[in-house]
């Protein structure tokens, strides 16, 4: 994919000029009109574009958002309400920024789970994902700060809460813990101090993800597109031309997306938020039952899952250290999953048994997203355990096991087979080509 060259031809003598000193019009016309694309790719591809359209809408609503708010302990909750009611269609900016929080979150983790479904992570394609993890990194701590600006009672505690994990690397270099949770806040406790902080970064960290995007693009216009077939591009009746084929295709998914997306926007914007929020933050009174975001849920499960005793194992004084080791770990072992997984075959289309190990995998994040919406104790411990367990076992023991010990089905010759069949005609409706060896 590195070797495409843009068939784009100025055709104007001040387009020649500019294409002679900055070839932009050459580049953008080279990635997103004419690149070659995989002819069979499905409508879960369109959330690549949904992403950017998600992180422009973000930035642009954020940027409206900051003219307004008031980082101070005493005016924040104040501006947020104000922001609603006094400013001109600040109610619908203000809805679409909370909203389209989620929205991203919901695009991203389909994304992802696209691309462990087709193994996009696998060769030549290791650096692209690994920046995906860095954006979901990102994306976190964004979400996170962002989550502290309306300063309601969940937003305070909640920040008490997650910066107090820091206080666990105490049982590893005394004092180290307490240091970093105290810069965080600003102080030693949090205040206005800490929201201030918090705000900067928020406004800050979109920026960066920005960047990181862009060599995310770069990464998937050298090493080219996956598609549900997990073969490369070996021949011209095997790609189409990005534009209008893959566009008008993302076009159609962005528009399903934005009816979603609408829906909550304008009937329940505060329906995916805590009602504890929507009071503001008292010190003094902490909520019955502190949550996340839905979106941050199944990694708070497991945060939660270590206590004194993990299915019988005594934690001891170590038990918040594994909880917030094993959080963390939940993000970045993901990373490492080009090199786990051992098959020599992409798409779990072709693998029979791998297939029903990803749905139990799905299956497992949706549960642990549950438990971490339930109050930690009794039963929903006991099943956080066990389903933290499911989730590494997945990466640590099904990916490198069942690569090696697995009979995939055999593959079509070609992207151009699997879409027309073994004769290169079309095939009936709900018919599926051959499988051929490679």
């Amino acid at each position: 994919m590195s070797g495409h060259t843009s068939s784009y031809v100025p055709t104007s003598r001040w387009g020649k000029w500019w294409d002679e000193r900055l070839p932009v019009a050459r580049l953008m016309h080279g990635s997103f009109v004419d690149f070659p694309t995989p002819r069979n790719l499905n409508y879960l591809w369109t959330f690549g574009g949904i992403l950017s359209f998600c992180l422009v809408a973000q930035i642009v609503t954020g940027v409206i958002l900051a003219m307004h708010y008031q980082p101070s302990a005493a005016e924040a909750f104040n501006s947020i309400e104000s922001i609603r009611r006094d400013v001109n269609y600040g109610w619908m900016i203000r809805n679409f920024h909370s909203v389209g929080a989620s929205m991203f979150f919901l695009a991203v983790y389909i994304h992802m789970f696209r691309g462990f479904y087709y193994g996009s992570y696998k060769a030549p394609r290791e650096v692209l994902w690994i920046l995906g993890v860095v954006i979901l990194l990102v994306m976190m701590a964004t979400a996170f700060m962002g989550y502290t600006l309306p300063w309601g009672q969940m937003s305070f505690w909640g920040v008490t809460v997650i910066t107090n994990l820091f206080s666990a690397l105490d049982t590893i270099y005394n004092g180290l813990g307490t240091a970093i949770v105290e810069w965080l806040w600003g102080g030693y406790s949090v205040s206005g101090v800490t929201l201030n902080r918090f705000y900067s970064l928020h406004y800050l960290l979109p920026f960066v993800l920005t960047g990181v995007v862009v060599l995310h693009i770069w990464a998937l216009h050298t090493a080219g597109q996956n598609n549900p077939t997990g073969l490369d591009i070996r021949e011209p009746s095997d790609s189409v031309p990005m534009h209008p084929y893959a566009t008008s295709k993302d076009a159609v998914g962005l528009f399903a997306f934005l009816i979603l997306f609408a829906w909550f926007v304008f009937f329940v914007p505060d329906y995916l938020g805590h009602p504890d929020n929507y009071v503001v933050a008292n010190p003094l009174v902490t909520p019955p039952h502190i949550v996340p975001e839905w979106y941050f849920l199944p990694f708070y499960a497991i945060l939660r899952a270590f206590t004194s005793s993990f299915l019988g194992i005594p934690l001891g004084q170590y038990a918040k250290l594994c909880g917030v080791v094993a959080m963390f770990s939940a993000v970045l072992i993901t990373a490492f999953s080009p090199w786990l997984d051992t098959s020599r075959v992409r798409s779990a289309k072709y693998r029979p048994i791998f297939k029903w190990f990803f749905w139990f995998f799905a299956f497992t994040c949706v549960a642990l997203g549950y438990l971490g919406s339930k109050p930690a104790e009794g039963v929903y411990v006991t099943w956080a355990q066990i389903f933290t367990v499911c989730y590494f076992l997945y990466f640590l023991v099904v990916m490198p096991i069942v690569g090696l010990l697995e009979t995939p089905k055999k593959l079509p010759r070609s992207i151009t087979e699997a879409v027309l069949g073994r004769n290169g005609a079309a095939l009936p409706s709900g018919a599926t080509a051959a499988p051929q060896a490679r």
